[in-house]
């Protein structure tokens, strides 16, 4: 597949390098594209056989997964402004509408959730909740304690959420479907939690979150 990361920060590092683990194509945009390219280069060192480079925004014609790797509001502004380039394709949203000046509550007002104002920004989108709950060092690594971390998949569209389980799964990750897109707000509240609880409990955002049988 070819997945297109929107954002080149710590996250993007992370599911730039479980993407061509799994032996997919990387396309790396951010508005300064001296950052993608920073950060492809980075990737392509460390696994010189892959396909990654720096591309323009209008690069995500033959992308089979757009992955929005920014922060909230951020990637709902990108997935409207590229709405009509977005159309009818699968849009991950990874983020966390957090306070972080306050680190006290979430932003998006109860009954809602991010990637379902994402989603209602780019109606002829398939939009898919992942990787929210994954924090970027464990995410890079592939596992936390030897264990393959678990990718919570929300989603209205089936197809969508099969594409992303697939990018997961040929990634070394755990796929965990959990229903349909409004279960976004569920993960965010969770992945709050993990995110508060980081100083509390001494875990230095190298924690995951799993589902053990």
């Amino acid at each position: 597949m070819i997945v297109t990361i929107v954002g080149a920060g710590n996250m993007a590092r992370g599911i730039g390098t479980r993407a061509l683990a799994g032996g997919h194509s990387v396309r790396l945009h951010d508005r300064t594209r001296a950052k993608a390219e920073e950060l492809a280069t980075a990737l392509s060192q460390a696994a010189p056989e892959a396909d990654v480079t720096a591309v323009g925004p209008d690069a995500v014609g033959d992308s089979d997964i757009v992955v929005l790797a920014l922060p909230h509001p951020a990637g709902h502004e990108v997935a409207a402004a590229w709405a009509d380039a977005l159309a009818g394709k699968t849009v991950v949203d990874i983020s966390n509408p957090v306070d972080f000046t306050t680190f006290d509550s979430l932003t998006v007002p109860p009954g809602t959730s991010a990637a379902e104002q994402i989603a209602a920004a780019v109606p002829e989108s398939r939009v898919v909740k992942a990787f929210n709950t994954t924090f970027a060092g464990p995410l890079t690594e592939g596992q936390v304690a030897g264990r393959p971390l678990d990718v919570f998949i929300a989603g209205d569209d089936d197809t969508a959420k099969q594409t992303v389980s697939a990018l997961v799964s040929s990634a070394g990750l755990r796929p965990l479907d959990v229903g349909p897109l409004r279960r976004a707000r569920e993960l965010e509240a969770f992945q709050f939690l993990h995110m508060a609880s980081q100083e509390r409990l001494g875990l230095n955002w190298s924690s995951a979150i799993a589902i053990l049988p």
